[in-house]
């Protein structure tokens, strides 16, 4: 094996989704305890003189508590390479969740013990299925009351679609909770409550299954309980196949604390144990091997302004094959020029440092004066292949967004489009109109609050947002048609995008009937592809 294709066989790239509050950022942030990468974990509600969670880099998500947007983090552990997409669990911050799905291999599932599958978990695994990403599940907050065991599994199962393979088993339960038995070692990990939040992590005491010191430790009941659980789960239990779970249809299960530390490194170790390298990515010209030396990557996320002191802007590339170097020349497929990446760095939030190197597998932050859209390709070599497209979701919500100071039209602008080019949000304008009023549209109406924010402490601008009745918005896939030609409602609307794309809104699928069944061959799209 060369030191590449090694370095590359080491690698792990992972996004963590949950639904909100089910202890995503607090795991994430666990991760990075035993990775060394931090020194103390962060409190992840937004109090003041308290720390916040290192993935929450955004002044909004340090006040309001929650993730808005993606973060990438990097650490090592175990000799392995580790790449953690930390994504938004609120509904409405969704598009960018879908987006960083895009650039991993694999995906960890937390679920809350005492609610089991929420709706949120619900959209987020419909998009790894349709991937086929492999998930890995943890079952949070045993520490407290949590649902039954084979309930939770049963659920997993029948609301996901997935079957389910738990690599250990839980004792008990909230004041009650003794441990995990690990099943392959046959041994139970006993919890002891410690303090939270700090670096030392709830005692764990290690007892084999069948230690007579046991029944002691944890009481006569849950020792019998425990048996008929091992009895049961040895003789009923799916049987565990490495390859269901690398094809997305057989999810392991840990249950743990994430917030007492307790079953999160086991965990970590099961994942690193079970998860795969980097996969191959498909493109026009096929699959692309990440063993390969020519070098390959695309943009699956844009974010300007992450740290005041520089005012740049970055863009998320996830490395398909070969090594990255500081300084390399590359060939921009959708510019069709070289181009040169001096300014790149790994990430730690919105601490950057940095890199002279990095592999496949890898996610890299590089400098983007601009030229740079989300599902660009760059590569190397002779062959100029474009990978998959990211899709670009129809939005829900609408709103005409005003400058309230015409004499800041350039900030207003600058901040409008820079925002619109990261897919947090879309803009739409009247055909071949200007700027001066633009309609934006939003998954989810916290992104509403979240521009206002944004622009106001990033571009110093002030707007006026007046929300539209549209309810739904379709791309026009025939390039051919004038759309001012069409037979529509009188209360449909034909706006552009960024791209010079036509679409039509409509308030109702009414609308939508008439525009399909009284214009013959119209084509209309819920989605398009950068």
């Amino acid at each position: 094996m060369s030191a590449f294709t090694d370095k590359v066989s080491k690698r792990r790239t992972f996004a963590i989704i949950s639904h909100p509050d089910a202890g995503k950022t607090t795991l994430t942030e666990k991760f990075l305890l035993y990775g060394g990468a931090i020194q103390e974990a962060g409190m992840v509600k937004g109090k003041q003189h308290m720390r916040h969670a290192v993935s929450d880099w955004m002044e909004i998500e340090k006040q309001r508590g929650i993730s808005v947007t993606s973060s990438v983090l990097q650490f090592n552990y175990g000799g392995y390479c580790i790449n953690i997409l930390d994504t938004p669990g609120h509904q409405d911050f969704s598009e960018d969740t879908y987006r960083t799905l895009m650039a991993a291999d694999s995906a960890v599932m937390v679920i809350d013990a005492s609610k089991g599958v929420e709706d949120q978990t619900r959209k987020l695994f419909k998009v790894c299925a349709m991937r086929h990403i492999p998930i890995f599940t943890f079952i949070n907050k045993m520490d407290r009351e949590a649902k039954d065991p084979y309930e939770l599994l049963e659920e997993i199962e029948q609301e996901l679609g997935v079957e389910t393979y738990p690599i250990n088993w839980p004792i008990g339960c909230g004041k009650e909770f003794k441990g995990v038995y690990e099943r392959e070692k046959r041994e139970v990990i006993r919890f002891v409550a410690a303090s939270k939040g700090a670096r030392n992590k709830a005692e764990e005491i290690i007892t084999a299954v069948d230690d007579p010191s046991l029944k002691e430790a944890i009481g006569d009941d849950y020792y019998a309980t425990l048996q008929d659980d091992v009895e049961l789960l040895d003789g009923a239990g799916a049987v565990f196949d490495l390859d269901r779970v690398h094809e997305g249809k057989l999810s392991p299960v840990c249950f743990g604390s994430a917030l007492t530390n307790f079953g999160v490194e086991p965990f970590l170790e099961h994942f690193l144990d079970f998860s795969t390298p980097p996969m191959p990515r498909m493109s026009d010209e096929g699959p692309i091997d990440p063993m390969s030396e020519d070098f390959s990557a695309f943009v699956f996320k844009i974010q300007a302004n992450m740290n005041s002191r520089h005012r740049d802007r970055m863009a998320f590339m996830r490395i398909c094959s070969g090594t990255f170097t500081k300084g390399m020349d590359v060939y921009h497929v959708q510019g069709k020029k070289k181009i040169k990446l001096n300014q790149s760095k790994s990430l730690m939030a919105d601490e950057r440092e940095e890199i002279q190197e990095a592999y496949s597998g890898d996610i890299i932050g590089v400098f983007d004066p601009g030229i740079f859209s989300i599902g660009d390709t760059i590569v190397t070599g002779k062959k100029h292949f474009a990978f998959e497209g990211i899709p670009t979701f129809a939005p829900e919500h609408f709103a005409r967004i005003r400058n309230r100071d015409t004499m800041k039209r350039k900030q207003f602008v600058k901040g409008i489009t820079q925002i619109a080019q990261e897919g947090a949000i879309q803009i739409f304008t009247e055909l071949g109109g200007g700027f001066e009023e633009i309609i934006v549209g939003v998954v989810g109406v916290l992104q509403f609050e979240v521009l206002a924010y944004r622009l106001k402490n990033e571009y110093n601008v002030e707007i006026v947002n007046t929300p539209l009745p549209y309810q739904f918005i379709r791309w026009v896939v025939n390039k051919d048609i004038d759309v001012k030609t069409l037979n529509l409602s009188s209360d449909t609307k034909y706006v552009e995008d960024l791209k010079g794309n036509t679409l039509l809104l409509f308030s109702n699928t009414w609308g939508i009937n008439w525009a399909t069944e009284r214009n013959s061959g119209l084509e209309l799209a819920e989605f398009s592809k950068n």
